[in-house]
């Protein structure tokens, strides 16, 4: 038995091993949108597109903030009101009238949702569709709990003409405030950096795409030369089904930004080859999410929600999943306590020095968020409930309640 634990628990410290120095440094936080200042040499056009639905409780805070924006160029709002029945629409016309910016301000009555689309994106397509008359370079994806510091959309259209991407998104920073906001909301974002590894997303050769649907900038050309939102129109997890779509789109299309950057000869050759789509995630330490995760309950229906639907529906990634979360977060600190009882301390050891490698990558994140450091030592309690929530998710979805939100289940057809 001794000689079966100690080779898990090896297995596990290699695991460990290999995600500290060969999975894109997934761990680290430096990837944040404002790490630098940078300054705007034009002032593309921007629109915001806003889907809410039943907001009225956040939309005088979220949409202040938007409409306060220090970004000195063209700039107009979009609140698609996805048939809300606790007056959103007459909050955000108040709060446009309060802050003196009314004609910025362009409220959309949503229509009834069409088969075949998932609530949000069809709220988000008709948006850009009205908001398509303004010509605009740039559309803001933005959510209604979203209440962004006054330079977020300046610092967004910054990277994106500097660096010439064709989206740059940021998770936003989650509200952490509660006990179980502090226990649970720092390893969603853990898990997602190790999910999809920002520097891996922000590397052009790199297929790995993904982004945070609270604030996304996405040039217009890439979102047409993508064929638009009714691309991912059934994607429960539309954020990384968008970045998906632009990483993966080709053709000379994004090469116009960069002609005006180059010379002739250069500008011709990138145009001989084809390269993907650029984009680039982040967070942010300012801009926020004001939706607020006071319980247990909520934050394990947020997490179950969609979790099964990003294992893609599998049985078999499922199976995986519900092996592999105790054998790379639960096996460390279960061997230092089955070495300590057996008094054999090279399981121990090997135990707590697997559990330190986790505490030292989860530390940075749990700093991040302004936590206890203590916290870090609570990554395998944390990851078991994680891994009960996916296993809930897919229950879930066995029983026809997959997917959800604001009053509306979608199908289990509706994945990436």
């Amino acid at each position: 038995m001794d000689v079966i634990v100690l080779g898990l628990m090896l297995l596990s410290l290699t695991i460990w091993l290999g995600l500290l120095c060969f999975w894109g440094q997934f761990w680290r936080t430096d990837q944040q949108l404002e790490v630098t200042e940078t300054q705007l040499e034009s002032l593309p056009v921007v629109c915001a597109v806003v889907p809410a639905r039943n907001e009225a409780e956040l939309i005088p805070t979220s949409l202040r903030s938007l409409l306060l924006q220090d970004y000195p160029g063209s700039f107009n709002v979009f609140l698609v009101d996805d048939r809300s029945t606790d007056r959103t629409a007459n909050f955000a016309e108040g709060v446009a009238h309060a802050v003196g910016k009314p004609q910025q301000l362009h409220i959309i009555s949503g229509v009834s949702l069409p088969p075949g689309w998932s609530g949000k994106l069809w709220a988000v397509e008709q948006g850009i569709k009205s908001a398509s008359k303004f010509a605009p370079d740039y559309f803001l994806l933005t959510d209604a709990d979203i209440e962004h510091d006054p330079g977020n959309l300046r610092r967004l259209v910054a990277k994106a003409v500097e660096e010439d991407l064709d989206m740059v998104s940021v998770m936003v920073r989650l509200r952490c405030e509660s006990f179980w906001e502090k226990l649970l909301i720092p390893a969603f974002v853990f898990f997602f950096q190790k999910l999809y590894p920002f520097r891996w997303v922000n590397n052009p050769n790199n297929p790995t795409a993904a982004a945070a649907g609270g604030s996304i900038l996405i040039a217009r050309e890439a979102l047409e030369r993508i064929g638009g939102i009714q691309v991912i129109r059934q994607a429960l997890i539309d954020d990384c089904a968008l970045a998906m779509a632009v990483k993966k789109s080709r053709g000379a299309g994004e090469q116009g930004r960069r002609g005006d950057k180059e010379n002739n000869h250069a500008h011709n050759a990138q145009h001989l080859i084809p390269s993907q789509g650029r984009i680039w995630l982040g967070l942010s330490s300012l801009t926020r999410s004001l939706r607020p995760y006071d319980s247990l309950a909520t934050i394990w229906d947020m997490v179950a929600r969609t979790a099964y639907t990003q294992l893609n529906y599998s049985p078999l990634l499922l199976l995986g999943t519900l092996v592999g979360m105790p054998l790379i977060y639960l096996a460390p600190p279960i061997c230092v306590i089955l070495g300590a009882v057996w008094s054999n301390w090279a399981i121990a050891l090997t135990g707590l020095l697997g559990w330190l490698l986790m505490t030292f990558a989860y530390y940075p994140t749990i700093r991040f968020y302004k936590c206890s450091p203590w916290l870090a030592f609570s990554l395998p309690a944390i990851a078991f409930l994680y891994t009960l929530m996916t296993l809930d998710s897919a229950l879930r979805h066995w029983q026809g309640r997959g997917g959800a939100w604001k009053g509306r289940v979608y199908p289990s057809s509706d994945n990436l």
